[in-house]
């Protein structure tokens, strides 16, 4: 099955910011063309997961049921959209936990795609940090950095892995998977 993998904050929905947490409802605002991008995306045939490291219900920053209730209105905008998403993994460990399913570790997508094939060639992670870079590599897919987020190009002397492609938003990604323009021998 072609797959994409989607971090969600910084690619779906507006970065909070280093260091700070979407909270709530009030503060989950799509980004611009995200929506339709996962609608053009899952009718293309392409299973769609969200994969997100989302350590602030540990802290005690938000609630669950906070986090049920965005995950929900995320779902809900994208089907009236006539999109899909397949399913929605988050990692709700902090990084001290350690634990398999905390990007840059794969265990979210392993489990995502647990006794399925996925079609590697064509299979993406699109994401907004290097641990999703590093998630996508580990796991053995292609890897597109969206610079709607975390991640800033200027930075990139710096970055101790590379992604296979750059893009500055979802929108774009897509676009360039749909028109096949990210090959990879």
């Amino acid at each position: 099955m072609k797959t994409i993998f989607l971090d969600r904050d910084g690619v779906i929905n507006k970065y909070p910011g280093d260091h700070k947490y979407v909270t709530s409802l009030s503060g989950f605002k799509f980004l611009p063309g995200s929506i339709s991008a996962i609608r053009d995306l899952s009718n293309a045939g392409y299973k769609i997961f969200v994969i997100s490291n989302q350590a602030g219900v540990s802290k005690g920053l938000y609630s669950r049921k906070a986090l049920k209730e965005m995950t929900d209105f995320m779902l809900n905008s994208v089907k009236k959209a006539k999109g899909k998403i397949d399913r929605v993994l988050y990692c709700l460990h902090t990084e001290e936990m350690d634990c398999a399913c905390r990007k840059p570790k794969d265990g979210l997508m392993k489990k995502a795609t647990k006794d399925k094939f996925v079609d590697l060639k064509n299979s993406y992670f699109i994401g907004d940090s290097l641990r999703d870079v590093k998630a996508g590599k580990a796991f053995g897919c292609k890897t597109i950095l969206v610079l709607s987020g975390r991640e800033k190009l200027e930075n990139s002397v710096k970055w101790d892995c590379m992604p296979d492609f750059v893009a500055k938003t979802l929108y774009t990604a897509t676009k360039n998977i749909l028109a096949n323009k990210y090959y990879r021998a």
